[in-house]
């Protein structure tokens, strides 16, 4: 399977040097180039591509809308591309369907392993610095308040999913934690994103976070 990529990014040194890297790899391939957030948009709509690599800042229609169009329109997972002082955009980004976001500094086996998780379904969570961004972000966005009705259709075992999840754990780690095994802990995961309509386990942790399941720093 050669895994197809959309790069967006209005610096054409930057968006060449990123389609070199995914280029390199033997069952990757990128399928279009773009400038703006509209060519993007054209590109993936055109291409179906696995996965679209989205600058958040680019002229007329920027990263954050096309990714929402992206995710409403398409199945192609989008990986955004920021850098540290966006993290208000990091949060748009992620609400708007985003599969997760990389540093514009990033090395190339990471954005290459970013891409290969992302075609896996996973959301990018691991980078230390992805938990502190979402932390700081819900700290300034999010509004105090009872958790919405729709934790209500959670069980107890998927609250602590959703919870752990909230905390950044991989699989293995809340299957020691829950003292199940690992297709359990997928299992209720799955239930957790279908319950509650998320995309995927970064919207998993966003809802954590907004639900008061976790505490921002906690």
């Amino acid at each position: 399977m050669t895994v197809s990529v959309v790069v967006a990014d209005d610096q054409e040194l930057v968006r060449s040097g990123f389609a070199l890297i995914v280029d390199s790899q033997p069952d990757m391939r990128v399928v279009a180039e773009a400038g703006d957030g509209r060519e993007a948009v054209e590109a993936v709509r055109r291409h179906a591509p696995d996965v679209a690599l989205l600058d958040i800042r680019m002229p007329g229609m920027d990263g954050i809308e096309a990714a929402r169009v992206v995710c409403a329109e398409t199945t192609t997972k989008v990986i955004m591309l920021t850098t540290f002082d966006q993290d208000d955009y990091v949060y748009d980004a992620l609400q708007a369907g985003a599969s997760g976001f990389l540093l514009k500094d990033v090395r190339a086996d990471d954005l290459v392993h970013a891409i290969r998780v992302a075609v896996g379904g996973e959301a990018l969570l691991a980078p230390a610095v992805a938990r502190r961004l979402i932390d700081d972000i819900v700290r300034k966005r999010a509004r105090p308040g009872p958790p919405p009705a729709d934790l209500s259709r959670l069980t107890g075992r998927e609250r602590e999913t959703l919870t752990l999840l909230g905390r950044g754990l991989s699989n293995p780690e809340i299957a020691a934690e829950l003292v199940v095994s690992e297709h359990t802990v997928k299992t209720h995961v799955s239930n957790v994103l279908t319950k509650l309509g998320l995309r995927d386990r970064i919207q998993a942790v966003i809802a954590a976070y907004e639900t008061g399941l976790i505490q921002p720093g906690g």
